[in-house]
């Protein structure tokens, strides 16, 4: 068993290394641009995907109404991205290595009287998501017509709390379960 053991060839050492994470054969890139996700015609968009623990960003079209006015333009963006995030990936992204944590059958509302105009209303609290599923929603939303051009999104949940602002920052994308979107609250509009 002692020649199993020494027979690796890597010795023991009393000092603790960290090297980070191992390697991973997973690619995060898609070799060709995959054409299942550009077959529709529409509005071209990217959501954030899960991919090694950090958020990288994949195309995708987001089909809007024309004519449709800026404020129903917003939540009908805003739940085309939402149905995008939580839809299966194709077989070239999950090859790649992509995932979500967004859910099924999660629904985005406009803002309620009292709220700012761009508040957006999800069916669920944003603190009950996971942290992986709200930063792919805040960097997704706040990285389009959903959002405040600014880095961030303003997100309620379905009950009376204020909504909040949330930010996509570098730390958020680098590590979405670790650092959940900075928020602060807001006030009418």
């Amino acid at each position: 068993m002692a020649v199993l053991v020494a027979g690796c060839g890597i010795r023991a050492t009393e000092v603790p290394t960290d090297f980070g994470a191992a390697p991973s054969r997973t690619r995060c890139s898609l070799a060709e641009p995959d054409i299942s996700t550009q077959a529709a015609r529409g509005l071209p968009v990217q959501v954030f995907l899960l991919c090694r623990a950090s958020l990288v960003a994949v195309d995708r079209t987001v089909r809007v109404p024309d004519g449709a006015a800026d404020s129903e333009r917003r939540v009908v963006v805003a739940q085309g991205l939402l149905d995008e995030l939580s839809a299966p990936q194709s077989a070239a992204e999950k090859e790649a290595g992509y995932s979500t944590d967004v859910r099924g059958g999660l629904t985005v509302s406009g803002p309620r009287p009292g709220d700012p105009d761009d508040a957006l209303r999800l069916s669920v609290p944003p603190g009950d998501l996971t942290s992986y599923a709200l930063a792919q929603i805040v960097c997704t939303f706040s990285d389009s017509a959903a959002g405040e051009g600014d880095g961030s999104v303003i997100l309620g949940g379905p009950g009376n709390e204020a909504p909040r602002r949330y930010a996509c920052t570098d730390q958020v994308r680098d590590r979405p379960g670790s650092k959940e979107p900075a928020s602060t609250e807001v006030t009418g509009g």
